[in-house]
């Protein structure tokens, strides 16, 4: 850790910022660099993160536990059972001032061991209940989310145990293999596996499980550069969250945009890890016929309300049967249930009789749950335990996680041929184009407003082509960064200094490539040293200019906006950018923008690169006779390059500062489960769920009892059936 005294701070920060808004500069960036030196680490959850009360389920969990032939690492699963009862969440509309609910008293059960599938039709609240299990739904002033939760038969409104949540989206760093992309997740998240051997194993193990082991030396891809198929990339998203040994997974609709094919081997893999003792809650559209046949549990959702919870396969079918709603022979039960459940929006007599099917099958589902399966009432128990704190421990060291980091990172850039192709040969035409148009200047009156023009378009073109890339590229890199810190990875210091480093050498290639075209073409200045500063000045132009566009990335939500934002404020960064409009002419309100613009300070360093010691043909006394005299009348007199490339390394700075800040302010926020109404009175760690009476069934194998119920039924509606079966 690295203290400074508060008046040596002082002192450096005068000795190197000058006045005004250079000190202001060099200040924020100094209270960066004490951040990130000395920002303590994330945290991650012990292994055993509930109290050791109960030695059958330790022992079980135990011996559940496959380590033969495994690296010495933390695979145990800790078998975990979630119980939630009236989940409703819903959404105001302030405008036409109504309540839509997204779920309405939602009840269930999840099991370690069994595979749950959470299915409905679109718009019917599936990814909804799915966040709201894993505690992953986005926060908004508008939404009210209430219900009770339970993990193990304790009260839980905090996450107390490991979870995965597999996402529809699958993001990586492109230019990794599968290997690499593995074997750093597990360096990152299990520092404690100090042998190479043992993390090559435990990798190797991963692979094998997940049946990665073909596609292991490939690269992930992209967009741009192809690579594994999207049933690969599933199956290494679920690798990637297995390495923290979660005792609950969540994967919302683990199978869209597969081929049938790929979106079964994914499921088989999610079955597989419920029979390895996790608990597995997926949420899934509509799936094929052998696909069904791997749910253990399914959860039947229609406009945010229940229809159906309990074991899959058969039950539900014999369950529909009762109210008159049978399955034809040869269809696959999931389509069978899907159209069930779902409004024929048809004709308007359709939509009344779906709406008359849908609403009946809800109520019967809804006295069947409260008479039956949630008889015992929530009520308090004083002898429940509680669980345990969570402590917390720091994942690896601060320079450990730099350099795991700073090696992803020059992977992923020096790796990325297409786009450093590209931008090699934009930066090669664009000085070719620059050169031909300003061939050879010489030294005439005229060739004044030559070198200005080229210096500027010069600068501009550098800090265009740095900015653009960078906000094309770093809001997906934020998404990635934001789930591997969720997961306490890494800190963010490590992150942002080592993506600073790495890109040094890459960064740099290009605006030298642009100075070693242009330079000779154009003439300028002919001497090896003014040719050196001139490469030197556009090369930290452009690192300032990426800094900005990773500021860019941070400030807004999508690639599109970036795109939308950052010229936006480069173009204001131009206008005041000492070409146009001279500083002494500037605005007093408008004249701290040429300070805090990298154009102007790119600018006025070539320009004095380039104009001191320079003379002029002249004929007339008014006319410029030396380069000192055209810096004056640029308003550029008396300054020193020195000055522009620290004021240059100051927004630089300032900028990436910024990004830290934006990054640690804008974490995910995730809406918190409130007691429903009519719970308000009891105390929060009074309240639980009862276990169910041993003459009750459970709640997912109720549906298994071949007794009727004991409500009546209502009378079957019109009898359903699917078009064109017989």
């Amino acid at each position: 850790m690295v203290v400074f005294g508060g008046k040596k701070l002082g002192q450096v920060v005068a000795g190197i910022g000058g006045n005004g808004v250079g000190q202001v500069l060099v200040a924020v960036a100094a209270a960066l660099l004490v951040r990130l030196f000395s920002g303590p680490g994330p945290a991650l959850l012990p292994e055993n993160e509930y109290s050791s009360g109960d030695d059958d389920e330790q022992n079980e969990a135990a011996g559940d536990s496959d380590t033969t032939g495994e690296a010495q690492v933390p695979v145990k699963v800790f078998r975990v059972t979630i119980r939630w009862r009236n989940i409703t969440c819903s959404l105001a509309d302030k405008s036409s001032k109504s309540v839509r609910f997204l779920l309405k008293n939602v009840s269930g059960e999840a099991e370690p061991g069994r595979l749950l599938a959470i299915m409905g039709p679109s718009g019917s609240g599936k990814t909804t209940l799915l966040n709201v299990l894993a505690s992953q739904l986005s926060a908004s002033p508008t939404l009210h989310l209430s219900g009770l939760l339970e993990v193990n038969g304790k009260p839980s409104t905090n996450k107390a145990y490991k979870f995965a949540y597999v996402r529809q989206e699958d993001l990586f760093f492109s230019q990794l293999t599968v290997r690499e992309t593995l074997s750093l997740a597990a360096e990152l998240q299990f520092p404690e596996i100090s042998s190479v051997e043992e993390r090559d194993e435990y990798v190797n193990n991963l692979l094998f499980r997940l049946g990665l082991v073909s596609c292991a030396e490939s690269n992930v891809g992209d967009a741009k550069v192809r690579g594994i198929s999207g049933g690969e990339k599933k199956r290494l998203s679920v690798a990637c969250e297995l390495i923290a040994s979660p005792s609950v997974i969540f994967a919302d609709e683990p199978t869209t945009g597969l081929d049938a094919f790929q979106a079964e081997k994914v499921m088989e893999t999610l079955r597989q890890l419920a029979q390895d003792g996790h608990t597995v809650i997926c949420s899934i559209h509509q799936p094929r016929g052998s696909v069904y046949g791997k749910f253990d549990d399914i959860v039947l959702l229609t406009e945010g309300e229940l229809v159906y919870a309990g074991p899959a396969r058969d039950e539900p079918l014999e369950y529909f049967s009762n109210f008159g709603y049978c399955c034809p022979d040869h269809v696959n039960p999931a389509e069978f249930l899907a159209d069930l459940i779902s409004i024929d929006y048809s004709s308007a007599e359709s939509v009344n009789s779906s709406r008359k099917r849908i609403d009946s099958l809800v109520e019967s589902f809804s006295q069947r749950l409260s008479t039956i399966i949630y008889a015992p009432p929530i009520s308090g128990r004083k002898d429940s335990k509680n669980l345990k704190k969570t402590i917390v421990k720091k994942k690896g060291g601060w320079w450990k996680q730099f350099w795991l980091l700073l090696k992803r990172a020059w992977m992923q850039a020096s790796r990325d041929g297409p786009t450093n192709k590209v931008r090699a040969r934009m930066s090669i035409a664009s000085a070719i184009i620059f050169g031909s148009v300003f061939w050879r200047m010489g030294r005439s009156q005229t060739s004044i407003q030559d070198r200005m023009g080229l210096l500027q378009v010069a600068v501009i073109n550098t800090a265009m082509a740095a900015l653009t890339k960078t906000v094309g590229v770093f809001p997906k890199e934020r998404a990635i960064v934001e789930r591997e810190r969720a997961k306490g990875s890494y800190a963010l210091g490590p992150y942002l200094l080592s993506k600073l480093i790495a890109e040094v050498p890459v960064g740099a290639a290009f605006p030298l490539m642009f100075g070693a075209v242009l330079y000779p073409m154009a003439c300028l200045h002919p001497t090896l040293s003014r040719f050196g500063k001139f490469c030197g000045i556009v090369t930290v132009e452009s690192f300032a200019a990426s800094a900005m566009g990773l500021t860019v990335g941070a400030m807004v939500p999508t690639t599109e906006a970036a795109m939308a934002v950052g010229p936006s404020l480069m173009t204001v960064f131009l206008v005041f950018g000492g070409y146009y409009v001279n500083a002494d002419n500037t605005p007093i309100v408008f004249r701290w923008i040429p300070r805090v613009s990298l154009i102007r300070w790119a600018f006025q360093g070539l320009c004095i690169n380039e104009f001191s010691g320079l003379e002029f043909e002249h004929q007339h006394s008014f006319d410029i006779q030396t380069g000192e005299q055209a810096l004056e009348r640029l308003s550029f007199g008396g300054s020193r390059i020195r000055d522009t490339v620290m004021a240059q390394s100051r927004i630089l700075l300032f900028w990436y500062f910024t990004t830290y800040l934006l990054l640690k302010k804008n974490k995910p926020k995730y809406q918190q489960l409130e007691l429903p109404p009519q719970y308000h009175q009891i105390p929060p760690k009074l309240l639980q769920l009862e276990p169910l009476e041993p003459d009750l069934l459970p709640p997912m194998e109720q549906a298994k009892s071949p007794q009727k119920l004991e409500s009546p039924l209502p009378p079957p509606l019109d009898p359903f059936n699917l078009e064109g079966a017989k």
